[in-house]
């Protein structure tokens, strides 16, 4: 009976410990540093869900969301991090509502022709290699993994197409 018990435990600790489902993106997800509507940008999209709350952060592109992992001054107990994955998206302009991979998981084209929210240059992410490996070829620039995407890459300063800071470049 106490073995039963602690299986039991143990079952629900790692049922604690799964990362939330993602969110389908709507009209009202607003972007964490351009605070603007994220369905008004091209590209790839990010959320981050935290433990201390139930509604995610949005962003208008996947590097912000990357980004938003590597500053110093955010938030560090992120549950699950989500990534549109761009080999089941639409189109580019339309990156699609709940077309989502966690993004530890998926494979990003970085240096690609390809510009993300605000025109700033762009980590595009892919629930496959062999989509990130297309994707590259028709757009340039290389595949890595989420561990191995660039910090300077990320956070180096870029400027949109209007000339202001790119939003993973403002520090708040």
């Amino acid at each position: 009976m106490v073995l039963a018990g602690l299986l039991a435990l143990g079952a629900c600790q790692r049922q604690a410990e799964a990362p939330p489902p993602p969110f389908a993106m709507t009209e009202d997800a607003m972007g964490r540093y351009c605070g603007m509507n994220i369905l008004e940008h091209a590209g790839p999209k990010g959320q981050i869900i935290l433990a201390k709350y139930d509604e995610p952060i949005w962003f208008s592109s996947a590097r912000d969301a990357i980004a938003f992992t590597m500053l110093p001054e955010e938030p560090k107990d992120i549950r699950a991090i989500y990534v549109s994955d761009m080999a089941k998206a639409p189109t580019w302009d339309e990156p699609g509502a709940d077309n989502w991979v966690d993004a530890r998981q998926a494979f990003f084209v970085i240096g690609s022709n390809r510009k993300g929210g605000m025109g700033a240059a762009e980590a595009a992410p892919f629930s496959t290699e062999e989509a990130a490996t297309a994707f590259a070829g028709a757009h340039g620039g290389e595949v890595v993994r989420f561990d191995a995407v660039p910090r300077d890459y990320i956070l180096e300063q870029q400027t949109g197409a209007n000339g202001a800071p790119a939003p993973s470049r403002e520090v708040h």
